[in-house]
C-alpha cells in the first residue's frame, strides 16, 4: 500500500507543478499580449507619422520646383496637370 500511496503522492506533486507551470504560462502569456497591443498601436501611430511627413515632403518639393529650383520640375508640371485636369472635369459636371 505504501508504494501506491508514494505513487499518488508523486503524482500529486507533479500535477501541482503542471498547474503552477500552467499558471506562470498564462501571466506570461497575458503580460505578452498586453506588450504585443501596444506595439501595435505604436506601430499605427508611427505609419500615421510616416504619412503625414510624406506628404509634408512632398509639398516641400512642389513649393521649391515653383519658387524657380530646377530639381523636381517635371513631377511639379505633371501635379500642376492632373490639377489642371481634375479643374476641369470639375467644371464639366457643373455644366451639365
Amino acid at each position: 500500500m505504501s508504494k501506491v500511496e508514494d505513487i499518488v503522492d508523486s503524482l500529486e506533486n507533479k500535477i501541482s507543478k503542471v498547474l503552477h507551470k500552467q499558471e506562470v504560462l498564462k501571466q506570461t502569456n497575458a503580460k505578452l499580449s498586453e506588450e504585443l497591443v501596444g506595439y501595435q498601436q505604436k506601430i499605427i501611430q508611427q505609419q500615421e507619422e510616416l504619412s503625414s511627413w510624406i506628404e509634408k515632403y512632398e509639398a516641400l518639393k512642389i513649393a521649391n520646383s515653383m519658387l524657380g529650383s530646377d530639381e523636381n520640375k517635371r513631377e511639379t508640371k505633371l501635379k500642376i496637370n492632373t490639377l489642371i485636369k481634375d479643374i476641369d472635369h470639375c467644371i464639366a459636371q457643373l455644366s451639365q
